[in-house]
């Protein structure tokens, strides 16, 4: 047994946790705000990393600008998805939107790969260093940075749910749209600030891992290992998908080290999130955190 590399991959599951806490977390808001599931969340991660990588590489605008223009694209497109997409979608049957969601993953995956092609490129080198010894562990810095801004995009959300005026007019349109639009407060520009904050963070964590692992259409595949995440906090529980996301990652890494070192099966790393989800929602369907629905009959 290698446990230095036990805990390399420990250190690894709990860092890339946190991002998939972030990106569980977006999943979580579009849900509550608006009783969707986004199946094209992982696309956001894809649209944002090859934005990001465009306007650093083609157009040289240094990193922190290029950043924030990532960003602020991204707002405006997930504002445009739910205006022209989502919203005429209201009142249809759940399924119907699942299934718009599944199309529209399907559409910007194909879309991203006729614009910027499908093999993988290199980030640009943003930190001007290499991987940081810390403990004798090598960690990487762009996981370092998404460590930090996970921690406080959590904080945020913390904040913004809790004392802000839109993030409590975000609840009261998820527990009761009629009730809240009562009390003056707009519907549709709850739904829309949704969207574009869950497309900001995704791109985000698109940005991040690409710098780690290059950007290409893979990059797409996260948003499905973050569903797990989802399920197994509860689909509508901030802290859930903090948890379920430092769940999963950790799981991940470590399903990787014992297939390493003992099994040699070959692809626990991929099937790992997945065998969580059979059993959560076979034991516990609304997840650790979730809330459970009572209907009357």
């Amino acid at each position: 047994m290698r446990m230095d590399l036990f805990f390399q991959l420990l250190i690894n599951g709990i860092i890339v946790g946190t991002l998939y806490g972030v990106v569980a977390m977006c999943f979580v808001l579009i849900y509550k705000s608006t009783q969707v599931v986004n199946f094209a969340q992982g696309e956001f991660l894809l649209i944002g990393a090859w934005i990001c990588w465009t306007i650093l590489v083609q157009f040289e605008v240094p990193f922190v600008f290029g950043f924030l223009i990532t960003l602020a694209f991204m707002a405006a497109l997930g504002i445009f998805i739910q205006m022209v997409v989502l919203r005429p979608m209201i009142g249809e049957p759940i399924i119907s939107v699942i299934m718009v969601t599944i199309g529209l993953s399907i559409f910007m995956r194909a879309f991203s790969n006729w614009m910027f092609g499908q093999s993988a490129v290199g980030f640009p080198d943003v930190f001007g260093m290499n991987a940081v010894n810390i403990g004798g562990l090598r960690v990487e810095p762009a996981y370092l940075m998404s460590f930090v801004v996970s921690l406080f995009i959590m904080g945020g959300f913390f904040y913004f749910f809790k004392y802000s005026r839109y993030g409590l007019a975000m609840r009261a349109t998820a527990f009761n749209q009629q009730v809240a639009q009562s009390l003056g407060i707009s519907v549709k520009q709850v739904f829309a600030m949704a969207w574009a904050i869950s497309a900001m963070v995704s791109a985000l964590a698109g940005v991040v891992v690409g710098m780690v692992n290059g950007v290409s259409s893979a990059l797409s595949f996260i948003g499905i290992k973050v569903f797990p995440a989802v399920i197994l906090g509860g689909l509508d529980s901030i802290i859930g998908a903090v948890v379920g996301g430092l769940i999963v990652g950790v799981l991940e890494n470590m399903a990787e080290y014992v297939d390493g070192q003992f099994l040699y099966w070959g692809n626990m790393l991929t099937i790992a999130p997945f065998w969580v989800l059979i059993i959560i929602l076979v034991v516990k369907p609304y997840g650790l955190f979730g809330t459970k629905d009572i209907e009357r009959v």
